[in-house]
């Protein structure tokens, strides 16, 4: 039976504790080549879809929320993830290392949340491109974050791993991976 989540607790946090187990799932049943097939040339592999979430874990979240809980209303950086698509941060490692690296970092972020009470989710900061966010906007969006995320790996998986072999039955799908 799973635990019930705490009335206190910061919105979104029972997501953020799944999302690793999720992707875990998907990835470790994935081949090599499944997890670094992009779609087209523009689009993201599994892969950089794992860098760009043990990237964005620290600097577009958890450094944030950090800054929040320590300064009244602090600057708070934008995060340019096609930048750092472009740089090449999302490509220069192997899939199971970047989930790896997520899940570490995601342990740590969790570390830091979970005795974060709810009374700071009216804290904010401003946000270099969007203006004044809160914590609990942040949270939230942390969130939708990881679902958006859970969705492109298992439809780039679906689309690589079995797709391709249900002869007629394409048909009656249409892939967006």
């Amino acid at each position: 039976m799973a635990a019930t989540p705490s009335l206190d607790a910061l919105p979104g946090l029972p997501v953020l504790e799944q999302t690793p187990i999720i992707i875990e799932k998907i990835v470790w049943t994935a081949s090599d080549e499944q997890l670094h097939w992009k779609p087209a040339s523009d689009r993201w592999s599994i892969s950089e879809v794992l860098a760009h979430l043990a990237d964005v874990e620290v600097v577009g979240f958890r450094d944030r929320i950090q800054l929040m809980l320590e300064k009244n209303n602090p600057q708070l950086d934008a995060y340019d993830q096609n930048g750092a698509y472009a740089a090449g941060r999302y490509s220069s490692s192997k899939a199971r290392e970047n989930l790896k690296k997520f899940c570490h970092e995601r342990d740590r972020s969790l570390s830091a949340l979970r005795y974060v009470p709810s009374s700071v989710l009216a804290r904010g900061g401003q946000h270099a491109k969007i203006g004044p966010i809160t914590v609990g906007q942040l949270m939230n969006e942390w969130a939708f974050h990881d679902l958006g995320h859970i969705r492109q790996i298992a439809e780039l998986f679906r689309s690589r791993a079995f797709y391709p072999s249900i002869g007629p039955f394409q048909q009656f799908y249409t892939i967006k991976p």
